[in-house]
């Protein structure tokens, strides 16, 4: 059905600290809005919002026709014990909650309760719209499609990483909402997956709203940007693409900044002359005053006029600065500076693999000759599922052999952020579990690196495992500034990022000077970061090119 989701004044806000206000927003069909700001802005929040599931602390959401289908597919794609793949994509496609509202209208019309035809005629038309009547069939032709050979009946959590990020994706393709809100749907793709995720966005008829910090994948679906200014606490719509956003912004920071500066320049020229005008008018007056006995009345009469002239003139100049438009300074947005400490070179062999071999259940890395030298930059690229994590695990020496020998040159100190930013997801305040990581820090010393990486005091004692994957993530970089390394191993390092900090991320890469192992999809990052290497791993076989 054809649908249109329209928010009116929407306002929210954590505790005393306002996200955003006043915000309008119209997601007709074939509209696909980019949503983009810094980390913390609220995207996350108002996706929510328009789903339904956060009350806006203001304004209102409005569904055009109201009985249209809203599929809102959060960043983190959690698996739930005991789910199976065929519960989870019933579930993410919002089938499973059609068929409860159905079963739930069937037993009423059974039991010939008051109004129970139209309950059940409603119930049914959403099982149907939502695609209930085939979803079977169509996930076995989709899960083959993708490639992902397992039975539906398989629990989720006995998923690989790449299987997961395939099962998220299938449950993208099977949906059939009147309205998509996709909150980061690029993070573990690989890049096919991207291409498959690409065509179905730009080939949906319905409106859509999407959060991604995936460049290349903005570029090439969004249709028109909002943008969350955290720092001037503005809510800017652009018309056009994502590239066309970049520039008008750009121009639109520039002539604020311009006005502003026209504005300070205006109000301290005529604010200095009206200092020297209240000046000459306090001589005068003095003057007058010391003059008072003399009895040359035209003098006398001259100086009281130029008194009040001067007087005149700086009321006139005081009567300028009201009538000035203020123009508001634009407020300084934090901007995370970072950089990778570097500790002192390691042997000439960084890592190396012989005729290594590495099983896990029924998929195989190998054998694998590979040999990591001092200053390589290897990128390390290849599907889901194909092995580049087992790859990095083997050459780090954290998984078992099944064959073969893997060895860590000397003098090697790691610095790693991996996939599933593993050391900031437990119950420990953040604060500790960074301690734990530096125990030569002082605590204090470890509040003011993580405030640099915009990790202030309401979050550094809040539990590691409740911080948003994008605050995991600042965290996980913020270990690499604290501690020297001098091998760098980056596993989907982008992954729940704001793009002002990939593009320090970048910056950091440029200017670092050890060994880099680089695993990552974004295709920007990929052409921005200079590579000394590449190491193709296709089904478990490593290809060094």
């Amino acid at each position: 059905m054809s649908a249109t989701l329209v928010a009116k004044d929407l306002a929210a806000g954590h505790g005393e600290r306002v996200l955003f206000s006043g915000l309008e927003l119209v997601v007709a069909p074939g509209d696909v809005i980019g949503l983009v700001g810094v980390n913390g802005a609220g995207k996350s929040t108002l996706l929510r919002m328009l789903a339904g599931l956060v009350r806006p602390e203001r304004g209102s959401v409005r569904l055009s026709p109201p009985t249209a289908t809203v599929g809102y597919l959060p960043q983190e794609r959690e698996r739930r014990q005991g789910e199976t793949v065929r519960e989870f994509l019933a579930r993410r496609t919002g089938v499973a909650a059609a068929q409860a509202d159905l079963d739930a209208a069937t037993e009423a019309l059974t039991a010939g309760r008051p109004g129970a035809d139209d309950a059940y005629a409603l119930a049914l038309d959403r099982w149907l719209a939502l695609g209930g009547a085939d979803l079977d069939e169509r996930t076995e032709e989709v899960l083959a499609d993708l490639g992902l050979a397992v039975d539906p009946g398989q629990l989720t959590t006995a998923l690989s990483g790449g299987q997961a990020a395939r099962a998220g994706m299938a449950s993208l393709l099977l949906s059939r909402y009147d309205v998509f809100l996709l909150d980061e749907p690029t993070n573990d793709l690989d890049l096919d997956g991207l291409d498959r995720l690409e065509r179905f966005v730009t080939g949906l008829r319905t409106g859509t709203v999407l959060v991604s910090h995936d460049r290349e994948f903005l570029a090439r679906t969004v249709t028109s940007v909002v943008e969350l200014d955290l720092a001037q606490q503005q809510v800017r719509a652009y018309g056009g693409g994502y590239e066309a956003y970049l520039q008008e912004r750009e121009v639109a920071r520039r002539h604020a900044r311009e006005e502003y500066e026209e504005y300070a320049t205006t109000r301290a020229s005529l604010e200095a002359r009206a200092r020297t005008q209240r000046a000459w008018m306090e001589k005068g007056v003095k003057n007058a005053r010391r003059k008072a006995g003399d009895n040359d009345k035209a003098g006398r009469k001259f100086r009281s006029e130029s008194t009040e002239k001067q007087a005149a003139k700086a009321r006139q100049t005081e009567r300028l600065i009201e009538r000035l438009e203020v123009v508001e300074e634009p407020r300084k947005e934090w901007e995370l500076r970072m950089r990778i400490a570097a500790a002192p070179r390691s042997g000439s062999v960084v890592a190396a693999l012989r005729g290594a071999v590495v099983r896990r259940g029924e998929f195989t890395l190998g054998p694998v000759d590979l040999q990591i030298d001092w200053a390589d930059r290897v990128a390390i690229t290849g599907a889901n599922g194909a092995g580049k994590s087992t790859l990095l695990a083997a050459l780090l020496g954290r998984v078992p052999l099944a064959e073969g020998h893997a060895s860590l040159g000397s003098g090697v100190l790691v610095g790693e952020v991996d996939q599933a930013r593993a050391l900031f997801v437990g119950d420990q305040p953040l604060l500790d579990a960074f301690g734990a990581e530096v125990p030569e820090w002082a605590p204090a010393d470890v509040r003011t690196l993580l405030a640099k990486f915009g990790l202030a005091a309401a979050h550094v004692l809040r539990p590691a495992g409740t911080l948003s994957p994008g605050e995991r993530t600042r965290a996980a970089l913020a270990l690499l500034q604290a501690r020297g390394v001098n091998l760098l191993v980056l596993d989907e390092p982008t992954n729940h990022l704001d793009l002002p900090a990939i593009e320090q991320l970048e910056s950091a890469l440029a200017a670092y000077t050890g060994t880099l192992l680089l695993v990552t999809h974004d295709r920007r990052m990929l052409d921005a970061v200079h590579t000394t290497r590449r190491v193709e791993v296709d089904a478990g076989r490593v290809v060094d090119r």
